[in-house]
């Protein structure tokens, strides 16, 4: 039997207009938005139909946006196929998408996931008001080298995407000095990312403080479905495991890498993504070439549920 694993995006996926297909052809989808304009208290589904791309793009507004439009994705595809879509074994998501993960394994619901999210935007923003920090993509360098240009250059390893793609994080000078030192060592490219904080580093501790006490006042479920942590890449099986894993997150890397090896070595051979863009089925295809993929972000995905490319 195939086993299946769902995914979720994190921040850089957003897109104006994402969503709307779906919330003008299924009844959950208009919940689902309602819902989350009623957790934020604020229209978070105008920003994802209308934009401006701008405001969407802020930490603040895109991780909830996110969580609502993977969700959205996730009950149309549900509405409309009914048992169609496959079980999963496990779920997994990248940095902010592991909340969407968590909120569909039932360790909290919908409306508290973006809450959170909103939350973490906002906390992850202010720390970057705090100390400038930037970010960058390493490609075509291994792992050993670009942590050795972390070293000289006083960054670190924010994510371990797929083989060729490394992702840094530090203070904005010494990323511009780390790039510069990558690309001398033989890197084919290092690329700016637009982004507001150093993500996934130290200087992102402020950020754990606030963070740390919001999740304290959150009350965590068991998950139902067992959710590979970022930073472990291993699955989390208890609510303490999961409140860890939210709280090391923000100031360690991403093992996206491991996380997908782990599921394939546990039998996954298919990968369905769900929420807009297609960043992490990109990834998956360069991490394992055997393993079937498919993404689900938008109408025509949800009405072609079924037919995985390999």
């Amino acid at each position: 039997m195939t086993k299946v694993a769902w995914v979720f995006p994190g921040q850089g996926s957003q897109s104006v207009g994402m969503g709307r297909d779906l919330y003008d052809n299924a009844k959950s989808v208009k919940a689902i938005f309602k819902q989350a304009d009623e957790a934020l208290g604020f229209s978070i589904s105008t920003l994802c139909f209308e934009g401006p791309e701008d405001d969407l793009r802020q930490t603040i507004n895109a991780q909830p946006a996110l969580v609502t439009d993977s969700f959205a994705c996730l009950e149309a595809t549900r509405e409309i196929n009914g048992n169609k879509l496959p079980a999963p074994a496990f779920l997994a998501g990248h940095s902010l998408g592991e909340y969407t993960a968590l909120a569909v394994a039932g360790v909290f619901d919908f409306a508290t996931a973006v809450r959170l999210a909103r939350e973490r935007g906002r906390l992850m923003h202010e720390a970057g008001q705090k100390r400038a920090g930037a970010m960058a993509a390493i490609i075509a360098l291994d792992e050993d080298k670009v942590a050795e240009v972390c070293r000289e250059s006083d960054t670190v390893i924010a994510n371990i995407n797929c083989p060729g793609q490394i992702v840094i994080s530090g203070a904005a000078e010494n990323i511009t000095k780390a790039m510069e030192m990558a690309t001398a060592a033989g890197a084919s490219r290092a690329i700016p990312l637009q982004v507001s904080g150093a993500f996934h580093s130290a200087l992102m501790q402020p950020a754990v403080e606030g963070m740390t006490e919001y999740l304290d006042a959150t009350t965590f479920e068991t998950p139902s479905i067992p959710v590979i942590g970022n930073t472990t890449a291993e699955p989390m099986t208890t609510a303490e495991a999961v409140k860890t894993e939210l709280r090391n997150q923000l100031t360690n890397p991403v093992q996206w890498q491991r996380t997908i090896e782990y599921m394939v070595n546990e039998g996954v051979s298919t990968f369905i993504e769900i929420g807009p863009g297609k960043v992490l089925t990109g990834l998956i295809r360069r991490i394992n070439k055997e393993v079937a993929t498919q993404n689900i972000g938008d109408l025509e995905a949800v009405r072609n549920l079924g037919n995985p490319s390999p």
